[in-house]
């Protein structure tokens, strides 16, 4: 599945401005590391562009993302690319094995911690984000509530990047996007 088809499906099941966003975000993220490591930047940019397509029809656990992996098998999507989505959900047990999805699992809790922390700033805007203040942030529980701390720490655990470096690499790839996202 090449980006234009991603973005299609991504589409057909999310119409939420902020989902999208979010997706445009780690799709960022992950073209940035796929460089980084000298991956393909296309296979990881649209497995990040697809990770939560299917969250807003099936929003529990119980259904996210395991329908999502079902509709992408369906469409012949690569069984790497599935299980990476699948290993971005902790509660599903699947491991983290390839270098993609624990980029993955890295940078999706974050980049909503990224776009929370920039939309709180006077000037709304990516450019004007320190580290520092994400960490400031990351340590105040009721903001951005729905953020999973624990999964941004043990992202960059799995990856085996400080997490500093990790979140100003993922603020830095979120600013090649700041017009998609409205930062």
């Amino acid at each position: 599945m090449n980006r234009e088809q991603a973005w299609k499906l991504l589409n057909e099941y999310t119409k939420k401005e902020n989902l999208i966003k979010h997706a445009l975000a780690v799709e960022a993220a992950m073209r940035a590391y796929a460089k980084k490591f000298n991956e393909d930047e296309e296979a990881w940019g649209t497995v990040g562009l697809l990770h939560d397509f299917d969250y807003e029809r099936f929003p529990t656990a119980e259904d996210h993302p395991y329908r999502g992996a079902e509709i992408l098998r369906e469409k012949g999507v690569d069984e790497s690319w599935i299980k990476a989505i699948l290993g971005h959900a902790d509660y599903t047990g699947v491991e983290r094995d390839t270098l993609m999805a624990k980029t993955l699992f890295a940078v999706d809790e974050l980049t909503g911690m990224i776009t929370a922390a920039t939309l709180v700033r006077p000037s709304k805007k990516i450019e004007d984000l320190k580290v520092k203040s994400v960490k400031k942030k990351l340590k105040d529980k009721s903001f951005a509530a729905s953020v999973n701390r624990d999964d941004i720490k043990k992202g960059a655990e799995e990856l085996g990047v400080d997490l500093s470096e990790h979140i100003q690499f993922v603020i830095d790839a979120m600013k090649s996007v700041s017009d998609d996202l409205g930062l």
